[in-house]
């Protein structure tokens, strides 16, 4: 999925950025990852996908540390 959004304003630290093309939903986006040169009115593109590969990886990292959790409870009821 592709995202184009605007540059709106800039608050603190913090970016906020429209979707386009109606500009009503905003996205607050760390002001230190906007590229070089970027101001109000500065339109991006911003491409989302699903990294299959670091989904797996995070989802079996969660499910080791579950089974770690759950036998050392049973160690210590049993």
């Amino acid at each position: 999925m592709t995202l184009k959004v605007t540059l709106d304003r800039i608050e603190g630290d913090w970016a906020v950025l429209l979707i386009r093309p109606d500009e009503t939903c905003q996205i607050l986006w760390p002001l230190n990852y906007l590229p070089e040169g970027a101001k109000e009115g500065s339109i991006f593109t911003i491409d989302i996908s699903v990294d299959t590969q670091e989904t797996d990886s995070a989802d079996m990292r969660v499910k080791d540390l579950l089974d770690k959790l759950l036998n050392r409870q049973n160690c210590v009821d049993g």
